[in-house]
């Protein structure tokens, strides 16, 4: 059982809503699923507004997972069946129905195998929580919490997440490139991390990091691949589209996923909608 205390921290949503809203005009077969994020996120929101502090003191005993099934897993389930798609529509009744969704959720809290459906279940659940409690106050700089550890570590330093993603932040200063970021899969904390690293195993020889862009519709994502573990993940760059929010460009970037899935190269951390 993880319990840990909310803390007052910038509200994300309303920002994701609008760039997933913007997003899903832009690019039509993504829309389905931004719309549905966009969905997703007024759930997230009004439920983390609920949660208690200390949150030892509420939910079914005080758990985060307890918490996720009380405030947001029934809102989660609604929305979904609403505006999914229908695999994921019929997989999240069959679990609502017949599933120990506590035990779900706790299970993927401590990184078990989950199938797709049962990953976003639990995911789109817990991890708004996961992203208001943190022993760590300090608020973020670029949308998600900052902190600045080692910048060869490839797990979340604030719940131990594998990263979902990575980014390149805005300088503020002309001709000076902004540092690289991780983004946590599980509590969206960032943290700093390695230019030419990766993200998966460490592996820094350049000639083993193989980049991958498509300049006329995604110009600021690129593929970051490993040849030494097949391992990838989109990193981009806010300094090539300063209104970009990674956590929702990267669902809109799915032709890229396509093509690194077909260079053989598997995604780190598949994200919230299973790309």
């Amino acid at each position: 059982m993880q319990i840990m205390e909310a803390t007052v921290a910038a509200n994300p949503w309303p920002l994701r809503r609008e760039r997933a809203a913007a997003l899903a005009e832009r690019y039509p077969h993504a829309a389905e699923m931004l719309r549905l994020y966009s969905a997703l996120a007024v759930v997230q929101e009004a439920a983390v507004q609920l949660i208690p502090s200390p949150a030892g003191g509420g939910g079914q005993g005080g758990g985060i997972a307890a918490l996720a099934v009380e405030l947001l897993l029934p809102g989660i389930v609604d929305v979904t069946v609403e505006m999914g798609p229908r695999v994921v529509r019929d997989g999240v009744v069959n679990i609502f129905c017949s599933a120990d969704l506590v035990n779900l959720v706790q299970r993927w809290l401590d990184q078990q195998p989950l199938d797709p459906v049962e990953t976003y279940l639990a995911r789109a659940s817990a991890s708004p929580i996961l992203e208001v409690m943190t022993p760590d106050p300090n608020p973020p700089p670029q949308r998600g919490r900052e902190l600045e550890m080692e910048p060869s570590r490839t797990n979340c330093p604030n719940c131990g997440g594998p990263p979902q993603l990575s980014y390149f932040a805005v300088s503020g200063e002309a001709l000076v490139s902004g540092p690289r970021y991780l983004v946590c899969s599980r509590c969206a904390n960032n943290w700093v991390f390695s230019r030419m690293t990766c993200a998966a195993c460490g592996e820094s020889t350049g000639n083993n990091l193989p980049i991958y862009q498509e300049q006329e519709h995604f110009p600021h994502v690129r593929v970051d691949g490993c040849q030494t573990c097949r391992k990838y993940l989109l990193t981009f760059d806010l300094r090539r589209d300063t209104r970009a929010v990674p956590i929702v460009d990267e669902i809109a970037a799915l032709p890229l996923d396509l093509f690194a899935r077909n260079q053989g190269l598997t995604k780190i951390t598949p994200n919230l909608m299973g790309n």
